[in-house]
């Protein structure tokens, strides 16, 4: 399954590389934070447990991959390429074609904290 949120947010790919890593998670999302950091990756606590994260500067921003989860739940954030290429854009991806609604709703959930995080920490720390 993959989701998809646009961020009315106006930057670049060099912004995010700057600013969007392991060490900033906690300044930007409420529901992840950094248990033991591991060079670029991490061992971080989620809303469905602990679980190692997985860091990477890719072609126009980043990608988060939950390494030890069973659903190889994955997001990129990115800007400069469709849907929209002048805004922000959070692509999140799971290894399932189907799963329950509950879980669908917590994975709105786990976007909607990075969307409204990302709102504020561009806010405070600028372009």
């Amino acid at each position: 399954m993959e989701f998809f949120k646009i961020v009315d947010i106006e930057t670049t790919q060099e912004w995010i590389h700057e600013n969007i890593h392991i060490d900033n998670l906690e300044k930007i999302t409420e529901t992840n934070f950094v248990i033991e950091k591991k060079g670029s990756d991490a061992l971080i606590g989620t809303l469905w447990g602990e679980f190692d994260l997985s860091y990477d500067k890719i072609n126009g921003g980043v990608r988060f991959a939950l390494t030890s989860c069973p659903n190889a739940l994955a997001w990129t954030i990115t800007t400069g390429f469709p849907p929209e290429r002048n805004k922000i854009i959070i692509h999140l991806t799971i290894n399932r074609s189907q799963k329950q609604q509950e879980f669908i709703d917590e994975i709105n959930d786990f976007i909607d904290d990075w969307e409204s995080g990302l709102v504020k920490f561009f806010n405070k720390v600028g372009k």
